[in-house]
């Protein structure tokens, strides 16, 4: 599983500053949630093959009341939920009251906390920690968060070395096509996952503790192995209203990295909502194929079920290749038909295609619509290969692919995904360019124009351009 990074300290110690630094290996997965996570941020990072998530949580100050102490118990939620849990400390302010009252915090909680003293850049890191030992927490760290210092050492030491063959282990132990069922609380996931299965397999109440991690569900469908992945949040009824309580986004990205195929499951009578946004974000970010279910279709009057179809194409007009089907996931309605989806978009995104086809459908798109010219020159794609599955990769090689605008990449990508049939899963494209062989030869002198060169510059002559030779035929 992919561990949990929490950071936590008192505000303006450098905790966004370090998030930042943690998730820059890859595009940061961040969601700010309005009301829902408040000040919390979320991240996914890779150091070396080593990939763990990251919680930026809100400023703790020890003795918060009002809105911040809830504020801070939701920090602390998120200390509970980390594996690893960083202990920011401004190595430039010393010790606060504020800092031993967190310490006192994050003993009492039980988890093990390191501390990492920032902003040691312009002094001595020894002499910048020396006041935060009193703490008492065993290892420390020394860091520079705004210049990037001494962040990839602390986490080569914090992280496991990535095994080699983990994603082998992980098709090994849950073969055949991974669905990931995600969704806000309450929409119904688990009620669609007991459908799916045919029986009771996953409990579906409001009770404390019901579901708190992902749940893994190997079974076989008409001889055919699948594997469902519930991941459904902390239900609490007596905090209802603790809306963070009902969504684990931590168990969500893991869910969704894990799987092949993600279901979202909408609340039709709740309709559309930022949240569910967020979520085709992460799904999209982590280029994984995606089934849209409104569920909870039944007993809607036909004015209401329009107003939602017409909300779900204008809302989601950017994920167009995605399937949407509207189900009843209590009473069985369109269900089955997931399937379908399901294994088409399976198809799609672990397809492997030769390159003399790729390449023939570039050339043609070039052929019906040529690239832009850029300087004077124009932009000229070659061929192209695949780059990899799940989601599937074009590489495509040329020259000037740098200048080449966002509208035509789209033009390729519309193509492609027609001729080739990818239904439900990002198609990616990456662009290359190849070097240019004359690049170093330009204005290449010989010994003998060298030398000229140099006495007509003492002479303050002017400096003439060497001649090019003709080629004879």
């Amino acid at each position: 599983m992919t561990p949990v990074i929490a950071l936590v300290g008192r505000p303006n110690v450098g905790k966004s500053t370090l998030f930042n630094q943690m998730t820059r290996s890859r595009d940061a997965l961040v969601a700010d949630f309005p009301g829902l996570t408040r000040d919390r941020k979320y991240g996914e990072g890779n150091i070396e093959g080593r990939r763990f998530i990251v919680i930026d949580t809100g400023g703790l100050t020890g003795d918060e009341q009002g809105i911040d102490a809830e504020m801070a118990r939701q920090s602390l939620q998120a200390v509970e939920e980390a594996d690893i849990v960083l202990f920011l400390v401004d190595g430039r302010a010393g010790l606060t009251a504020g800092d031993e009252m967190i310490a006192d915090q994050l003993r009492r909680s039980g988890k093990k906390a390191y501390l990492v003293v920032n902003k040691t850049d312009g002094q001595d890191p020894d002499v910048a920690a020396a006041d935060f030992y009193q703490l008492g927490l065993e290892e420390s760290f020394q860091i520079a968060a705004a210049h990037n210092r001494g962040i990839r050492s602390m986490l080569e030491i914090l992280l496991p070395e990535p095994e080699e063959g983990a994603e082998a282990d992980v098709a090994d132990r849950y073969p055949g096509i991974r669905i990931g069922v995600v969704g806000r609380p309450n929409v119904g996931k688990s009620t669609l996952v007991n459908r799916l299965l045919g029986e009771e397999r996953v409990i579906v109440f409001d009770m404390p503790g019901t579901t708190r991690d992902s749940v893994y569900i190997p079974y076989e469908r008409h001889d055919r192995p699948y594997t469902l992945i519930d991941t459904a949040g902390v239900r609490r009824r007596k905090n209802v209203r603790e809306t963070v309580e009902k969504f684990s986004i931590i168990k969500t990205l893991q869910a969704i990295d894990d799987a092949h195929v993600v279901i979202l499951v909408i609340d039709a009578r709740e309709g559309l909502v930022d949240q569910d946004l967020h979520l085709i974000g992460f799904v999209l970010d982590a280029g994984r194929s995606l089934v849209v279910a409104v569920n909870k279709w039944d007993g809607m009057d036909p004015e209401a079920r329009e107003k939602v179809k017409e909300q779900v194409r204008r809302r989601l007009d950017f994920i167009d290749y995605a399937d949407k089907h509207y189900i009843s996931a209590l009473h069985g309605s369109g269900v089955g038909v997931l399937y379908d989806s399901i294994e088409a978009c399976y198809e799609s995104a672990m397809a492997k295609w030769p390159t003399n086809r790729l390449t023939a459908i570039l050339q043609d798109a070039v052929a019906q619509h040529q690239p832009p010219m850029v300087q004077g020159r124009r932009i000229k794609l070659r061929y192209a290969h695949q780059g990899g599955s799940n989601p599937p990769v074009v590489v495509v090689h040329g020259n000037q692919t740098d200048a080449l605008p966002g509208a035509y990449k789209r033009y390729l990508e519309n193509t492609f995904r027609k001729v080739l049939k990818v239904n439900g899963s990002p198609l990616r494209f990456e662009f290359k360019s190849g070097d240019n062989p004359f690049a170093n030869r330009v204005n290449r002198l010989t010994p003998r124009q060298k030398v000229k060169k140099d006495n007509d510059a003492k002479q303050g002559r002017k400096v003439s351009k060497p001649r090019q030779k003709s080629l004879k035929r």
